[in-house]
């Protein structure tokens, strides 16, 4: 696996883990000034639910974690293809369904990885 693939996976690692604890232990103090375009008064009621969504982004990053210690190349690439392709899915349903901004910062650092990887 190359030094950009690699340098690439631990960003979106990186994001992922944000994205985990931000969700799991800061929604209702930081949300309000991530998400400007929501009401306020959600963020509380909410916090439960985004939890368990930083459960899920807190499970994408120890994939692709494991990736690092996988000796087989061949199952590195399948691993890590499946849980990059998880995330760009992630990233595009967000682009949709929330803001667009989420595409660039999470797909697109997913998608680049995706390309390289297929590439090589």
């Amino acid at each position: 696996m190359s030094y950009l693939i690699k340098a690439l996976i631990t960003l979106v690692i990186a994001l992922h883990v944000y994205f985990m604890w931000f969700e799991m232990f800061a929604w209702p103090t930081k949300g309000p000034k991530i998400f400007k375009n929501f009401p306020k008064d959600m963020f509380t009621p909410t916090k439960n639910m985004a939890a368990n969504q930083g459960l899920y982004n807190g499970f994408l990053a120890a994939g692709l974690i494991w990736t690092f210690f996988i000796s087989n190349e061949i199952w590195k690439d399948n691993i890590s293809l499946f849980f990059l392709g998880c995330i760009s899915v992630a990233g595009i349903y967000g682009a949709i369904s929330v803001s667009k901004k989420i595409f660039f910062i999470q797909g697109m650092p997913a998608l680049l990885a995706i390309i390289l990887i297929l590439l090589k």
